[in-house]
């Protein structure tokens, strides 16, 4: 009995093990796209046409950093009079609205404590633009957040990309805080994982990208189309992107276009951060689930992206609930003195050690690769970047509880406090 249940536990888990890895064996392609694209500068384009842009900021009691933020905008190589800087002060109790004022931002104040989130306030500003400013013609909207910082050429790329005739384009996002702790390493280390090995494969293929929170583009006709900013999920960017791969569109990716931002530093915060995010997830696989997978085997377009997108919001997690739950009733049997009690205890927890050093070994070697190609671009000293490199694989372990927390409790949209103020000087 013992060697049977042993066998099964083990092969339980070598199975789970390789569904991820079949689930993910693409992205192992991506990053060998990834390496010719970067070593041939693949995405090399040519200035053109000069359009005009509305910067849309949504600020909710960020003023300690969203004067930087507009000051980098304004100090962009791209002529001044074809950049307007919109800030909304999102149900603000401090200095935002004034602050941005002073910056050179046209500020509009909203408040209203029922409707609560980025896409509600990215929506008010939008219609302020279509009624009062629709004399301006602009041909597209860029969305930060106000701790961002954008290197001085951001514009002028995205610009180039966007002349390519994308309709949403992505940036490459760095940090402002990379050296603070773990923490903040971890969320940084991801999101240049992200660009470079994710969306940047995705543009040589032409698949299509995903935008991540900020640092992104969308041509006013796709707003216009839309009837405004349709998204409230806790995931709005994610929402979007689905929404928008689904009727065809592709995403582009500029990775000249250098943004930084600033990541949390204490786990209280990245615990709730994060539990949005993996609310977020499950929220938009419930709404666009069933259209993800069915498109991608009925599908005309993007059938591709639609399973890329479809891995990115739901299986590894669920994979991760799926194996926990079983060697978790296997553990409790032991525990309760069933199907051998100690032992299967012992076997259930060298199988689930042995899958933890796997992924381990799978996360090291993402970050790793990472950290190595991306040296330069990481503002902190060697030994921390090493450092991080070993705890990248920690910081992602820690998504299995946030990932099963989420499965279960009401999760609202809550802001997090802004305060490392940082020039522009000081990020490169």
């Amino acid at each position: 009995m013992e060697t049977t249940l042993s066998t099964f536990i083990d092969n339980f888990n070598f199975l789970m093990f390789l569904l991820f890895a079949l689930m993910y064996s693409y992205q192992v392609v991506y990053m060998f796209v990834a390496f010719k694209a970067k070593w041939k500068n693949k995405l090399g384009i040519q200035n053109g046409y000069t359009n005009k842009y509305a910067v849309i900021i949504a600020a909710r009691n960020e003023e300690l950093v969203i004067g930087q933020l507009i000051k980098s905008i304004k100090n962009q190589k791209y002529p001044k009079e074809m950049i307007d800087v919109f800030v909304v002060a999102d149900n603000c109790t401090d200095n935002t609205a004034q602050v941005a004022r002073e910056a050179g931002a046209i500020v509009r104040e909203r408040f209203n404590k029922v409707q609560i989130g980025k896409g509600y306030a990215l929506d008010h500003m939008i219609k302020v633009i279509e009624s009062e400013y629709a004399s301006k013609q602009y041909d597209g909207y860029f969305v930060f957040d106000a701790d961002n910082l954008l290197d001085e050429n951001y514009i002028r790329e995205m610009n180039k990309t966007f002349n390519q005739g994308y309709r949403v384009i992505t940036s490459y996002r760095n940090s402002k805080n990379y050296d603070q702790n773990w923490i903040s390493a971890g969320y940084a280390l991801w999101f240049l994982h992200e660009a470079e090995y994710l969306n940047l494969p995705r543009m040589v293929l032409n698949s299509s990208c995903a935008i991540s929170g900020t640092g992104f583009l969308v041509h006013t006709d796709l707003i216009k189309a839309n009837g405004g900013w349709i998204h409230h999920l806790l995931t709005e960017d994610i929402e979007f992107s689905v929404s928008q791969i689904l009727k065809g569109e592709k995403f582009g990716y500029c990775r000249s276009a250098l943004l930084y931002d600033e990541q949390p530093v204490t786990f209280n915060q990245s615990w709730h951060q994060r539990l949005r995010w993996a609310k977020g997830f499950y929220q938009v696989f419930a709404k666009f689930g069933r259209d993800l997978i069915g498109n991608i085997f009925r599908g005309k377009r993007n059938r591709f992206s639609c399973y890329d997108m479809t891995m990115t919001i739901m299986p590894a997690m669920l994979v991760s609930c799926i194996s926990i739950l079983v060697n978790g009733l296997f553990y409790l049997a032991g525990f309760f003195d069933l199907f051998g009690g100690k032992e299967i205890i012992h076997l259930t927890a060298m199988a689930m050690l042995k899958s933890i050093g796997w992924y381990y070994v799978i996360l090291f070697i993402i970050g790793f690769i990472t950290t190595l190609t991306e040296w330069r671009k990481i503002h902190c000293s060697a030994w921390k970047k090493i450092a991080y490199t070993l705890t990248f694989p920690l910081f992602m372990f820690t998504y299995i509880p946030i990932s099963v927390v989420a499965l279960f409790k009401d999760v609202e949209w809550k802001p997090i406090a802004h305060t490392v103020v940082k020039s522009l000087d000081d990020v490169r």
